[in-house]
């Protein structure tokens, strides 16, 4: 009788490059917005919408919220910088992204700052 080689899920999980007894994570969800300003020169109007994104990481589904500003980095083609305001949120899920999308709280910031912005660019990044 020819033995037998039996490739086991530890192998798998070795080969693979995960650790041991960890689960393989679910895909996040990133939700990246870039805003233009009405006004863009006012730099009341981007503190009062950065106040405004400030709250919306009190929706218990979003894990983790980043707001910025451009970068001052070097001029090239590629690089986009026209925008004033940019917030990044990280989700677990694609469920929870659409809950977000339709909480009160993201309702609110809608209908209270929308008047500050002129175009909004939404980018949605399953990682």
């Amino acid at each position: 009788m020819k033995r037998k080689t039996f490739i086991t899920s530890a192998d798998l999980v070795a080969a693979a490059g995960l650790p041991f007894g960890e689960e393989v994570q679910q895909k996040k969800l990133r939700h990246q917005v870039f805003f233009w300003l009405k006004n863009p020169d006012s730099g009341d109007d981007k503190q009062e919408l950065i106040k405004g994104l400030q709250t919306l990481a009190a929706i218990p589904v979003v894990k983790q919220l980043r707001i910025g500003v451009p970068a001052t980095t070097e001029k090239r083609d590629v690089v986009d910088n026209s925008w004033q305001v940019s917030e990044m949120m990280l989700f677990d899920s694609l469920d929870d992204q659409k809950f977000y999308q339709e909480h009160p709280l993201h309702l609110a910031f809608v209908k209270q700052f929308s008047h500050l912005w002129q175009r909004v660019v939404v980018y949605d990044i399953m990682e």
